[in-house]
């Protein structure tokens, strides 16, 4: 006997739709903010995920070297459609910018020192930042809970920009501080 409230699963997208979403993902993503656009089009659109899977593959992905959005395409691919899925995934995300990263290269190699070309080239990096700063402050306002969370934050960054320390080390010393202060406590004992 089957129960009736269950949604049922839906239907797993083909490889040329895994490809196709990949690739639009992958022309349309700009910078930092790939992650909300990365779980708008996988769990709102697309449903193939719900959001406790998002965020384990994400929570995946980031302690991972590489891109998060290469990552997130291999991690859902395979999800999806195995070997294959994985592959059509991250071809589908890296092929578009491969393709303009190509473009760009050839571009600055004839013009490149044109006041016009390094008045793009930092027109672009500042808008890098600008969305990073966006992406940064959206995902800290939901994640930074207490003002232990702000401390941990600014150290780590003056730690890493103030005092040149590597971000490996930083990130050990700084999680391993994180999760002593954030451990569970025993509130009964008196």
């Amino acid at each position: 006997m089957t129960d009736s409230s269950a949604s049922p699963e839906p239907p797993r997208p083909s490889l040329g739709r895994i490809f196709w979403v990949f690739l639009v993902m992958g022309a349309t993503s700009l910078g930092g903010g790939v992650v909300g656009y990365l779980r708008t089009t996988l769990v709102v659109r697309q449903r193939w995920l719900d959001d406790v899977t998002f965020v384990e593959l994400l929570s995946i992905s980031q302690t991972l070297p590489g891109l998060n959005a290469t990552n997130m395409s291999i991690l859902v691919g395979d999800r999806l459609k195995g070997g294959w899925g994985a592959l059509v995934a991250t071809l589908g995300m890296c092929l578009p910018g491969a393709a303009l990263m190509t473009g760009a290269a050839f571009a600055y190699s004839i013009g490149g020192d044109d006041p016009a070309s390094k008045a793009f080239l930092h027109g672009i990096a500042a808008g890098a930042v600008g969305l990073i700063v966006v992406v940064m402050v959206q995902l800290g306002s939901r994640v930074l809970k207490t003002p232990a969370d702000y401390v941990f934050v600014v150290l780590t960054a003056a730690a890493v920009a103030g005092f040149g320390v590597s971000v490996p080390y930083v990130l050990i010393a700084a999680g391993a501080v994180a999760i002593w202060w954030h451990r569970p406590r025993d509130r009964s004992t008196k």
